[in-house]
């Protein structure tokens, strides 16, 4: 049976146009739906409609006859994203559930990467973070999928995994070398990005929090609780190059808030250590596995 393509492509356009003036609430849905079925329909003509056609020759007809048919918003670079979103979706079945709660828009960011995890990634967080596609567009600027350092399908992520490395503190001017305190408070003035940076499920819980041991008093800086976890997190901050002493140090404010703070529900609680510099010597020999580690960078 001969189908021609272009009919059906035309078709499936001018629904959507019509369902959207009606259904305006749910056009989202309707725009992904038709730009789907334009992309497989796309995909076949290129595979069987007339293989002279093939690739971007084909695309390009269409366009003009679409432009010249139904008006504008049918150009080359529509109907390339549509091929690809169909593609894309052919390799998203496992996050397929999520395909709806995602903007066109959205998409038309995602289209641009190339690594499938990273695809995915992004899609997980735009779904548990409610991102915008100006905050999606900031996070793939900031490269924050491979700061993240996982490279595996993003089926159950663990706290570790979403922690990024380096993460970006930011500051009023990033040329001027800090001390601790002046990077504590830099980073309790912009809370907001820095629990952010830090990955899914932070909140914060107090700053330069006192803690007696014995009959010395310590301060944990920061204190935050993950709710995605259920656990209490630990943060100690450093400037300098990563050393044995921080571990021994935030094992024992661990410790302190397993046993007094912490409640039976909780999970245990873990720590991260954010140093200026890493010493991978030093983490080799670290076999607690509540203690995670990371660098940062001022912007």
């Amino acid at each position: 049976m001969y189908i021609n393509y272009y009919n059906e492509i035309k078709e499936t356009l001018v629904k959507n146009e019509a369902y959207k003036k009606v259904k305006d609430y749910s056009k989202n849905k309707s725009d992904l739906n038709a730009y789907y079925e334009v992309g497989k329909l796309i995909v076949e003509a290129q595979g069987g409609e007339n293989r002279a056609k093939y690739g971007n020759k084909l695309i390009k007809e269409y366009s003009e006859k679409l432009t010249k048919e139904l008006g504008k918003g049918y150009t080359y670079t529509s109907l390339s994203r549509m091929r690809q979103f169909y593609m894309l979706n052919q390799n998203l079945a496992t996050v397929s559930q999520q395909f709806y709660n995602i903007t066109w828009s959205h998409y038309t960011e995602l289209l641009k990467l190339k690594n499938i995890n990273e695809v995915k990634y992004y899609i997980y967080i735009i779904n548990s973070q409610n991102l915008s596609v100006r905050e999606l567009r900031e996070r793939i600027k900031s490269k924050e999928y491979e700061r993240i350092g996982y490279k595996e399908e993003l089926e159950k992520p663990e706290v570790n995994t979403l922690i990024k490395n380096p993460i970006i503190i930011k500051v009023d001017n990033p040329n001027i070398k800090l001390d601790e305190y002046a990077l504590h408070q830099s980073i309790l003035e912009n809370m907001d990005n820095f629990l952010k940076e830090l990955g899914i499920g932070f909140a914060y819980i107090g700053s330069e929090v006192k803690i007696k041991m014995g009959d010395r008093y310590n301060y944990i800086d920061f204190l935050l609780f993950n709710v995605k976890y259920n656990c209490y997190v630990v943060i100690e901050l450093k400037i300098t190059e990563m050393k044995a002493e921080y571990i021994g140090q935030v094992t024992k404010y661990i410790n302190y808030v397993d046993k007094n703070i912490k409640e039976p529900f909780n999970d245990k609680t873990i720590g991260v250590i954010i140093c200026k510099k890493e010493n991978k010597f030093i983490l080799e020999y670290c076999t607690d596995n509540r203690i995670f580690t990371t660098t940062y960078e001022l912007v």
